[in-house]
């Protein structure tokens, strides 16, 4: 069995006795060609663009490469209808969601914004720069929402994505564009603060978890920043794990969010009936495996097939290092008590992905493949292996004779579920 690193596959030679499965999702198949889907979704939004003015500014939310969404299609898609509808090119604006990413290559907009690459202005979001921010609100929790201000000051607003599973906001795409993706770093840190419960020591709250949305503080803080701005439609993919658009989800921001929500839970989640001593998971390649916060996702989501202490082996090429510069140094931190507390008061969503990874390191035996430093895949308590056949002899060392396992080939895309 082949599996993704980076943008090369890794040979697997797994005894077939000790093989429980292989976890992969099925969705559902479909006659329509990428395009033909986006057509069908971008129909149902012809009323909102007909009502849109001529002399207006319109901005075009959409992901940054760490999310391939099918962005180069559909983008000249939506560009076209607002075109026929009278917009002309320079009344539109293209705003990259990075978040507190680091912001994007001219050959990264380039493949984000296809055939528009050129013709429309395409601008990176900067999360630290006061004077492209600006307050649209305060959430009911205290929260100041700030934003960046092109998006704020836009006529009309049109939020893209892709939706997938988060591990602790529930799902991705919708609101998400919005906070964490044009918001203020304060912003970000606040809303994901949520994730932790009230009060020292009590932990993550139980409502933030992957496939999630009621009752989650975390979406529930997106939701509200996203009022405030309300805007007048989304588009959101579903992309198969081979990342063709399969579906698509566009409309009302909440309610198109929420019907793509539920597709991609019913097509996405694989139904276990007991739990392996090993997985062996790629997070699908490039740029699923970009850097370490984004591997994070097909850690946690492999997690739910492993036993209590069992074996993790995570090819995760991370060409780009951690994803963010403040990442690494959390992990001088070595236990959960003294981690969270440092979390509590000097909080970063960094923080939080840092104090998920070391969770998991802990209760489990974590094999990294990748291309970082071994001393440091230590210092985050992994065991570095230089290639998947020397992770699996380090693994065949720690497990019974008769281990049984998991392979996982698209890590960030199928989430276990005990049955």
């Amino acid at each position: 069995m082949e599996l993704k690193y980076g943008e090369k596959s890794l040979f697997l030679a797994l005894p077939e006795k000790n093989l429980l499965g292989v976890i992969t999702a099925h969705p559902k198949a479909v006659d329509l060609s990428p395009e033909e889907i986006i057509a069908v979704a971008l129909d149902g939004c012809m009323s909102q663009i007909a009502a849109i003015r001529p002399s207006t500014k319109i901005v075009i939310v959409t992901s940054d490469i760490t999310r391939y969404t099918g962005s180069e299609i559909y983008l000249p898609m939506l560009v076209e209808r607002l075109n026929s509808a009278g917009m002309a090119d320079d009344r539109i604006t293209i705003v990259i969601a990075l978040g507190i990413h680091r912001k994007q290559s001219d050959a990264e907009h380039r493949k984000i914004a296809g055939s528009l690459y050129g013709r429309v202005r395409v601008v990176d979001h900067e999360c630290d720069d006061p004077g492209k921010l600006v307050t649209v609100g305060v959430t009911t929790s205290g929260m100041e929402v700030a934003i960046n201000r092109t998006v704020a000051e836009a006529d009309h607003l049109i939020l893209t994505g892709t939706i997938g599973f988060h591990y602790f906001a529930g799902f991705g795409g919708g609101r998400k564009s919005l906070l964490p993706g044009v918001a203020s770093r304060a912003a970000c840190m606040a809303s994901h603060f949520n994730v932790l419960n009230p009060g020292d020591g009590s932990g993550k709250n139980s409502f933030a978890i992957t496939g999630n949305l009621d009752h989650n503080p975390v979406h529930g803080a997106m939701e509200e920043a996203c009022t405030m701005v309300q805007p007048d439609f989304i588009l959101n993919t579903v992309l198969s794990p081979l990342k063709r658009i399969i579906a698509a989800f566009a409309g009302d921001w909440r309610s198109a969010h929420r019907d793509g929500c539920s597709f991609y839970a019913k097509n996405f989640a694989f139904p276990l009936q007991e739990r392996a001593d090993l997985v062996v998971v790629s997070c699908g390649g490039f740029p699923k495996d970009i850097n370490v916060i984004q591997s994070h996702k097909s850690m946690e989501y492999a997690g739910q097939a492993l036993k209590e202490g069992g074996v993790m082996i995570l090819l995760a090429e991370c060409r780009d290092g951690y994803g963010n510069a403040t990442f690494f140094d959390w992990f001088r931190f070595r236990d959960l008590t003294s981690f969270e507390t440092r979390l509590r008061s000097h909080y970063e969503i960094n923080g939080q992905t840092a104090y998920s990874l070391l969770q998991k390191a802990l209760r489990f035996r974590i094999i990294l493949v990748s291309s970082l430093p071994p001393e440091e895949v230590l210092t985050m308590r992994m065991t570095p292996a230089e290639d998947l056949d020397r992770a699996l002899r380090i693994a065949e060392d720690m497990l019974p004779d008769d281990f049984t396992a998991y392979v996982i080939p698209e890590g960030g895309t199928v989430l276990p579920v005990l049955l």
